[in-house]
């Protein structure tokens, strides 16, 4: 089973470009996807084209902002969208299926701005998350994915020193929010499998080309209970896939 998640900064937008076919090249069996920027009728618009695929939305109540889709080939047996808690609930951030061994919950974790205006909150927003997720764990398995919005260690981007407490997705208050999740848990896939790999970033900046350069930053993440980390088979990174200003990551099962 290929799971893959992508952040694909407009859904609409990425669907003019070369969405289904990248779609068909990926062969992929659940594809979360965040940063919809898309109601809910017009994310089915657009994904009703895509035979074979059960698909399931959790939209902004913000128009243009946010929100989060999932295409599964497998019917799950429930999903459930948003954690319940009114104050994170109005964003379409969170959408949770559940299948036979484990619970897939596809995320957009609150970016803390560029001013850093939503620090505060964000911290709280990754502490709730984390209960949420430990409180699933009591009845399966975990995979969460998706756009965590931080680079937890200096291997996960190209500039950490000049980044350091100085720029959203890498201030110490986030890196303890991501440690949290490793530490209590839930496993990083992909440092699992590749500990030591360098160069490997999941975004880049639209600005200064730096895509073309690889000035990147990993922060887009599939994060697996420890239980379950002997039913990941891999996990990989595909930024040859274009469209957005992330790349698609994933899993194997």
């Amino acid at each position: 089973m290929k799971l893959i998640s992508w952040n694909v900064n407009g859904l609409r937008a990425v669907a003019k470009k070369d969405f289904f076919s990248d779609l068909n090249k990926m062969d992929v069996d659940v594809l979360c996807l965040q940063e919809t920027k898309a109601q809910d009728d017009q994310i089915a618009e657009v994904l009703t084209v895509t035979e074979g695929y059960y698909f399931y939305s959790n939209s902004a109540q913000k128009k243009g902002y946010s929100g989060t889709a999932v295409l599964s080939r497998t019917e799950p047996l429930n999903v459930v969208r948003d954690m319940g808690m009114p104050e994170h609930d109005t964003e379409g951030r969170v959408l949770c299926l559940e299948y036979e061994n484990f619970y897939l919950v596809n995320v957009y974790v609150p970016n803390s701005g560029s001013e850093l205006k939503r620090l505060d909150y964000r911290q709280q927003w990754d502490k709730d998350f984390y209960n949420y997720l430990k409180n699933l764990e009591k009845q399966k398995a975990v995979v969460a994915c998706g756009d965590f919005n931080v680079a937890h260690k200096p291997i996960d981007l190209a500039r950490p020193k000049a980044n350091y407490n100085k720029s959203a997705g890498f201030m110490q208050e986030e890196i303890d929010g991501m440690d949290r999740f490793t530490q209590g848990g839930l496993k990083d896939a992909f440092r699992h499998f590749y500990p030591e790999q360098t160069d490997v970033y999941s975004w880049w900046s639209y600005r200064a080309g730096a895509r073309g350069k690889n000035v990147g930053w990993r922060i887009d993440y599939f994060l697996v209970s420890e239980s379950f980390l002997p039913a990941v088979e891999d996990a990989f990174i595909l930024n040859e896939v274009m469209g957005s200003d992330h790349c698609p990551v994933g899993i194997i099962l």
